[in-house]
C-alpha cells in the first residue's frame, strides 16, 4: 500500500526540539525557500550562495541562534560533501574518459548500425539510457545531440523524432539513477539504500522514458517538424596513432558499477553477506569502492586508447573536476540547508502538517519537489530542499519505501522544465527550435516524464 504516516510514526523519529512555535516555524520555512526563489529566478544569484544565504534566513526567523545555524550549515555541508561529493568527482572522471576516448561514440555506432530506420527512436532511446548511466545531463546531450543530427538526416526525419527519445533516456537518468547528484542527494538526506534506490530506480525509468520518448515523439514529430542541418561535427578528435576503445570495453566501463552496487544489494537481500562471498560483495559494491574500481579500470583501459603517459593521464583526471566545481558546491549547500531544517525543527514541524493533511508521503515528496522546481529551475535544488524537508517523514519507513522516496523527490524534481532552467535554453538552441516548439516539445516531455516516473513508484509501492 502506498505509505502515509500516522504521528504515531512520527514520534519514533529522530525528533529535534522546535526553536519557536509552529506557526513561526512555518513563516521561517517560507520566507527560507522563498529567498532561495528570489535570489535564483529574480537575481540571477548562483544557487550555492541562494541556498547558503536561505539557510541563513530561515535560522534567523526560526530563532535558531545565528552561530548554531552556521555550524549547522558547514556539518551538513562537510556530511554531504564525503557522502555524495566523492561519488560525483569520481564519476566526472569515468564521464571525462569515456568521451574524450571515443567510448561513448563507440556505444552510440556499434546500436546505430545495427537499427532499421523505423527502430531508430528506440536505439537513441537506448543509447541515452546506457550513457546516461555515468554522465551527466548536460554531457550526455552534449554527446547525443551530433548523433541526434547526423542519424535524423540520414534517415530523412524531423530531429525531434529521434531527440525526444534521447532526451528522455538521459532525464530519466538524471533524475531517478545514482550516481547521478539528485538520486545520492535525496539518498544521503533520507538514509535510503543506494543499491535498492538503483536496482528500483532503472526498474522505474524503463517504462518512463519508454511512454516519454519513442511513444511521445510520434505526435511531436508532427507538431514541430524541423528538419537536421546539413552539416553537424560529433565525436572527439582522437590523435594519430590512437584508435577508439571497443564497443564491449566500453560497456563494461559504463555498466561496472552498476553491477557491483547491484550484487551488493542482491547479497544483502538474499542474506548471505555473511559468508566470505557476500563479504566480497559487500565490499566491492560499496559507491566509493565500485566507482573507485570504475575508475581505475577507465584510467588503464581508455587512457591508453588515447596513448597518454602517466603525467598526460593525471592532467586529464584534473580537467575533470573544473565542470563540476558548481555542482558540488550546490550539492553541499543543500546539505547545509537540510542541516538547518532539522536543527531548528522546521523539518518536523513540516512532516507533522503533511501528516495531519493525510497527503500520501510518496506524493507530498514529489509535490514539494515539483513547487521548489517550478520555482527555481533547479532539479538539483528541488532535490536537495525537497530531501531536506521529508526526513522525518523517512523515519518510520521500510527501506523500500524510503527508495521510493527518494525516487518520487527525483520525479517531481524534473517537472515542467520552463524558461527559468538552463536545459530549457541548452535544448532550444541545440535543436534550433522557437520558444513555444520548446514548450511543446522538451516541456512537455519533461512533464510527462515526472508524472509516468510517480505513478510507476506508487505501483510499485502497492507490491512491495
Amino acid at each position: 500500500m502506498i505509505p502515509t504516516l500516522a504521528p504515531a510514526a512520527l514520534a519514533s523519529a529522530d525528533v529535534v526540539a522546535p526553536t519557536a512555535g509552529t506557526g513561526q516555524l512555518v513563516v521561517a520555512a517560507v520566507l527560507g525557500i522563498a529567498a532561495i526563489v528570489v535570489l535564483i529566478s529574480w537575481l540571477k544569484i548562483h544557487p550555492f550562495l541562494a541556498l547558503t544565504l536561505g539557510s541563513v534566513t530561515m535560522a534567523l526567523v526560526s530563532g535558531l541562534p545565528l552561530l548554531e545555524s552556521f555550524d549547522a550549515f558547514t556539518s551538513g555541508f562537510g556530511k554531504t560533501m564525503s557522502g555524495v561529493g566523492l561519488l560525483v568527482a569520481l564519476g566526472a572522471v569515468i564521464g571525462t574518459f569515456l568521451i574524450a576516448s571515443g567510448g561513448a561514440d563507440a556505444i552510440v555506432d556499434f546500436v546505430l548500425a545495427r537499427t532499421p530506420t523505423r527502430w531508430l527512436p528506440w536505439a537513441l532511446a537506448l543509447v541515452a539510457f546506457v550513457i546516461g548511466i555515468p554522465l551527466f545531463f548536460e554531457v550526455g546531450v552534449v554527446i547525443l545531440i551530433p548523433v541526434v543530427m547526423i542519424a535524423a538526416r540520414r534517415a530523412r526525419l524531423p530531429v525531434i523524432a529521434l531527440g525526444i527519445p534521447a532526451l528522455a533516456g538521459l532525464s530519466a537518468l538524471h533524475a531517478l539513477v545514482p550516481p547521478h547528484p539528485g538520486p545520492l542527494i535525496a539518498i544521503e538526506a533520507l538514509g535510503a539504500n543506494l543499491g535498492l534506490t538503483l536496482g528500483l530506480g532503472l526498474l522505474v525509468a524503463i517504462p518512463t522514458v519508454i511512454v516519454s520518448g519513442p511513444l511521445l515523439a510520434i505526435p511531436m514529430r508532427r507538431w514541430v517538424p524541423i528538419p537536421a542541418p546539413d552539416t553537424f561535427d560529433r565525436g572527439p578528435e582522437l590523435a594519430p596513432g590512437t584508435r577508439r576503445p571497443g564497443v564491449g570495453i566500453s560497456l563494461v566501463v559504463v555498466l561496472l558499477p552498476v553491477a557491483l552496487m547491484l550484487a551488493r544489494t542482491l547479497a544483502e537481500t538474499l542474506g548471505f553477506e555473511e559468508s566470505g562471498l557476500g563479504q566480497a560483495l559487500v565490499f566491492v559494491g560499496t559507491p566509493l569502492v565500485a566507482l573507485l574500481i570504475t575508475t581505475l579500470l577507465a584510467l588503464v583501459v581508455l587512457g591508453s586508447q588515447l596513448g597518454l603517459d602517466r603525467s598526460a593521464i593525471g592532467d586529464r583526471v584534473g580537467s575533470s573536476f573544473g565542470p563540476i566545481a558548481g555542482i558540488l558546491l550546490i550539492v553541499g549547500a543543500g546539505g547545509g540547508f537540510k542541516e538547518t531544517l532539522v536543527l531548528s525543527g522546521i523539518g518536523d514541524v513540516i512532516a507533522d502538517g503533511i501528516t495531519q493533511a493525510g497527503i500520501p508521503t510518496l506524493v507530498a515528496g514529489w509535490l514539494v519537489a515539483v513547487l521548489i522546481r517550478l520555482a527555481t529551475g533547479s532539479a538539483t535544488v528541488a532535490t536537495t530542499t525537497a530531501a531536506g524537508i521529508m526526513v522525518p517523514l523517512a523515519g518510520g519507513l521500510t527501506d523500500t519505501h524510503t527508495a521510493l522516496l527518494v525516487l518520487a523527490i527525483g520525479a517531481g524534481s524534473v517537472f515542467l522544465s520552463h524558461v527559468n532552467d538552463a536545459g530549457f535554453w541548452l535544448v532550444k538552441e541545440f535543436f534550433g527550435m522557437t520558444v513555444g516548439q520548446t514548450f511543446k516539445t522538451w516541456s512537455l516531455m519533461e512533464t510527462v516524464l515526472s508524472v509516468v516516473s510517480l505513478v510507476c513508484v506508487l505501483l510499485l509501492s502497492l507490491v512491495l
